[in-house]
């Protein structure tokens, strides 16, 4: 594994963070089966993008992952 810089510190614990958010997002959903499969969608997504290193991407991707929340699960405040 890389050394981690400052910036990947700061970028891992805003990867954390939309994690929990988007978990505690899907409380919300009053179907327990839709429920399950949402976190199973998110886990996975978070999963297939944990070897992600560069900065940039892990930026874009940080990005992308708030703008489809946000259009998934519309009361979930993110930044």
């Amino acid at each position: 594994m890389p050394q981690l810089t400052l910036k990947h510190f700061i970028l891992q614990q805003e990867v954390l963070n939309l994690y929990r958010r988007a978990i505690r997002a899907t409380r919300g959903i009053p179907d327990p089966i839709s429920r399950k499969e949402t976190i199973h969608w998110i886990r996975s997504e978070f999963n297939r993008n944990r070897h992600i290193h560069d900065p940039a991407l892990i930026e874009d991707k940080l990005a992308a992952g708030r703008r489809e929340l946000k259009q998934i699960l519309p009361l979930l405040p993110l930044r």
